[in-house]
């Protein structure tokens, strides 16, 4: 790829060599580091993905209101609020590669702790687990969105951030195709009419079912551990420096703000991710009504694998657009495209809907890491804050599902897509609006 030229090994800790040499450790060029930071945008696109699943069964073992199922959502991207500020300003002391570990090793605790929140039956502890695990994510977006930036010259960098977000979208896309097996299958596998089983037991039964697969996930987290901890990656950013109070980097974080293009694109975060999660959150129910399609769940997680899946495929797409055409009018395009198809899932019915609700994936495939190289363009040593900057404001994932799932309980499901509808038609004005805004620095 163009800007990504072959890094040789020097051992230092420069600006353009490697991190400082552990024993036994082997250093790796910048395509290798492009190929093993790519494994982990489909490690947490995975992640991300199997929330879909984890949404209507929940809702079904625990019996609960949409605004209540969806605070899955909500915990889990609440958690980049909180972690990705304070994570931008360690990252800036111990290194982009450091991070990457700790992000990791957290990760995958909140995995495990799926394990007696299953066998207690305890909601809130499922919650909890899911904020822990979301937690590392944030580190680990933190380190490596602008790890990626990096990797190259920055008139490459949205083309670049797109090819490694497509592998994001892959992992997204095989998610709820495994949960739909893993989970769903299984659920109606196991009858609660059976005369051998209480009710009791035949909900403990289903939410074991999430106990395998958030093992495994942290069996492989902790495996990419040991691989971060090996390898030396090239240090492209300025990778570590003097320690500073935590307040004060989030001071500084906070005050990058002032510069209205990181700002505006913060927004442009906000709303995507939420509309993003909110569409994925809700499609198994959306897809299950009655006036609608009338899908059973097993097979309406095979359409939500087709909503990441577009996704997956419009980030190939965008990453040779991008080369050519200007990303704030690819931007502008994709949203005013995804805005009109959630109106037409809106006031459609039957598989019209259906479909027009699928290909929104299509048009949000190039959003985020356009939006994100939009918005750190010109900001130089000060990347990592903003990058913790806009991953909290990934907070988005949080607040618009909840919003949406309020809306769902008062107007019905079909309707409440009046809110991702909305959020797109920001999308539109900062693709628009983008040429003309600056960081100055």
């Amino acid at each position: 790829m163009k800007g990504l030229e072959s890094h040789a090994s020097s051992g230092s800790s420069e600006r353009t060599g490697h991190a400082p040499e552990a024993v036994g450790s082997v250093a790796v060029g910048r395509e290798i580091g492009l190929v093993a930071l790519t494994s982990l945008f489909f490690i947490w696109g995975f992640i991300t993905g199997l929330n879909d699943i984890l949404v209507p069964h929940l809702k079904n073992v625990f019996d609960l209101t949409y605004t209540m199922a969806v605070l899955v959502q909500f915990c889990f991207f609440a958690a980049y609020f909180i972690v990705s500020v304070p994570a931008g300003s360690v990252i800036k002391r111990v290194g982009f590669q450091l991070g990457l570990v700790v992000g990791l090793l957290v990760a995958s605790a909140g995995c495990l702790i799926f394990i007696p929140a299953a066998r207690l039956q305890i909601y809130e502890m499922f919650l909890l687990g899911l904020f822990v695990l979301a937690g590392g994510i944030a580190i680990l977006q933190v380190s490596a969105n602008p790890f990626v930036v990096s990797l190259g010259s920055e008139s490459t960098a949205p083309s670049r951030l797109n090819l490694a977000q497509a592998f994001n979208s892959l992992g997204t896309t095989l998610a709820p195709a495994f949960g739909g097996v893993v989970i769903f299958s299984a659920v109606y596998a196991i009858s609660p009419s059976d005369p051998a089983a209480s009710v009791e037991s035949f909900k403990a039964q289903e939410a074991a079912l999430v106990e395998a697969p958030y093992f495994w996930l942290a069996l492989v987290l902790l495996m990419l551990v040991a691989f971060f901890s090996w390898v030396r990656m090239p240090v492209v950013l300025s990778d570590g420096g003097a320690s500073e109070d935590v307040s004060r980097e989030v001071d500084k974080s906070f005050q990058l703000l002032r510069h209205p293009k990181l700002l505006l694109g913060a927004i442009g975060i906000f709303v995507y991710v939420g509309a993003e999660v909110a569409i994925g959150s809700f499609l198994i129910n959306f897809f299950g009504e009655p006036s609608l399609a009338n899908m059973d769940p097993a097979r309406a997680a095979t359409y939500v694998s087709l909503y990441w899946g577009a996704a997956m495929t419009g980030r190939f797409l965008g990453a040779g657009i991008l080369y050519f055409v200007r990303p704030g009018f690819v931007l502008a395009v994709c949203g005013v495209a995804a805005a009109s198809l959630t109106g037409l899932a809106m006031v459609g019915s039957g598989m019209l809907s259906v479909w027009a609700i699928v290909a929104v994936g299509l048009c949000n495939s190039i959003m985020f890491p356009t939006i994100f190289s939009l918005a750190l363009g010109g900001l130089g040593r000060f990347a990592s804050q903003g990058s913790g900057v806009l991953c909290m404001a990934i907070v988005g994932g949080a607040i618009v599902p909840l919003c949406q799932g309020v809306m769902a309980d008062a107007i019905g499901i079909q309707l409440s897509f009046v809110v991702p509808a909305l959020c797109y038609c920001y999308i539109v004005y900062y693709g628009i609006s983008s040429p003309l805004l600056r960081n100055r620095i």
